[in-house]
């Protein structure tokens, strides 16, 4: 499970940022999500059309950022994670769209596809704790 301060602050925002890669093609796109703190874990979706799905489904490592847009050095917080995405199925599957469709209710009317995205390292940027501060998931401790 992420550590509170990084927890806290995917609660409070709602795109991520992809990233994919597979045999040299890389692509990033921005998803709308839903953040899990009890399975760690990020409800999004996208079209099975997009170029970003066509890499995820060859290519199960991908890269997400989430990241506070401002101008204040004193407030730049942002986090960097990498880890494994795959589509859920069966019993999975509803679980993600009640999630997703809790956050965004309006999305019921899109025909899309749901993912999940499980970090297994993420590192966050938090100018509110000092210039730099850094919390690193799972730590080396």
């Amino acid at each position: 499970m992420l550590p509170d301060a990084m927890t806290n602050f995917l609660k409070k925002h709602h795109v991520l940022t992809l990233s994919v890669c597979e045999s040299g093609e890389i692509w990033s796109a921005h998803c709308f999500y839903a953040y899990d703190q009890e399975r760690n874990c990020f409800v999004f979706t996208s079209d099975d059309e997009t170029r970003h799905v066509k890499i995820m489904s060859k290519q199960q490592r991908v890269a997400v950022a989430v990241a506070l847009e401002t101008r204040i050095i004193g407030k730049i917080q942002g986090i960097q994670m990498s880890g494994t995405i795959y589509k859920p199925r069966d019993s999975e599957y509803e679980w993600a769209k009640k999630r997703y469709l809790k956050r965004f209710p309006y999305a019921v009317i899109m025909k899309t596809s749901f993912w999940f995205f499980l970090p297994d390292y993420a590192k966050m940027t938090d100018n509110a704790l000092g210039f730099g501060k850094k919390l690193i998931w799972p730590s080396n401790d």
